[in-house]
């Protein structure tokens, strides 16, 4: 596999072919991530459940999002890294472009960001400064004791609509990706055709650009596993079998299933 970049990602969509996107915390994992040929690998901060054994990502410092994005630059060069800004690193845009620096430093080439219409001027910031966005609406998981838990969004014709327009500003701000995250399907179709960027879907449905799933949720490992979820090691009982079947389910639309999805 050749380095990708957001040319490559962005080629993908315009000759619609889907790509995969896999969380990875380490650098032994960050390399099967690799070897697999997985276009795409976010050091999520969901690394605070399946790591470090919190029961959210709230407590999830720049500390560790800065620790896990250097192991994981260390054992993969080829795919795109992207990073997620931990709760509250992002509350100001002067934070959020001090923290973006720092993990773009650690070997970050994108970060990650939750939330809509307020981020606007902090991705504009941040995409004029050199510095690639990716925004992340739906379930935003730093959010969930606003949002009442972890409960599919978008469902109701108002926060539909919410979502479509934060995705539009988020766009235009100069967010090169977009994650949509247990949001209805047909909802997530509207938007990925809309937008010219491509999104990336997580318990969204099969009508995104891309698809991305937990590491350790894909893998069985993970107590408790999201309905969005599929168990790729149960079939194959090979860690590098089990990224490269899903990966090519993405690719061939065979994931999502219609069991994996909300409408």
């Amino acid at each position: 596999m050749k380095a990708v970049t957001l040319r490559t990602l962005n080629n993908f969509k315009s000759a619609d072919e889907k790509f995969p996107v896999i969380t990875a915390y380490d650098s032994a994992f960050a390399r099967q991530v690799e070897l697999a040929g997985i276009e795409v690998a976010l050091v999520g901060d969901s690394l605070g459940n399946v790591i470090l054994g919190y029961d959210s990502t709230v407590p999830v410092t720049m500390d560790d999002m800065l620790h896990h994005t250097a192991a994981v630059a260390r054992g993969n060069s080829k795919s795109l890294l992207i990073a997620d800004m931990p709760f509250m690193s992002y509350a100001t845009a002067e934070m959020t472009l001090d923290n973006a620096a720092l993990l773009m430093q650690a070997g970050a080439q994108m970060v990650k960001l939750e939330g809509g219409y307020w981020l606007e001027e902090s991705v504009l910031m941040l995409s004029q400064r050199g510095i690639p966005v990716c925004g992340h609406l739906g379930l935003t998981p730093q959010s969930f004791n606003k949002l009442g838990g972890y409960q599919v969004q978008g469902r109701d014709e108002d926060a539909a609509q919410q979502i479509f327009g934060d995705a539009e500003i988020l766009q235009e701000a100069g967010a090169d990706l977009l994650v949509l995250e247990c949001v209805p399907t047909d909802l997530a179709t509207r938007i990925s055709q809309h937008l010219t960027i491509p999104v990336i879907g997580i318990g969204a449905g099969p009508g995104t650009d891309a698809q991305v799933l937990v590491l350790y949720d894909m893998l069985g490992f993970s107590p408790r596993i999201p309905r969005f979820t599929k168990n790729f090691l149960a079939s194959t009982g090979d860690v590098q079998l089990a990224l490269k079947a899903y990966a090519d389910a993405v690719r061939n639309g065979h994931f999502p299933e219609p069991e994996h999805c909300f409408k």
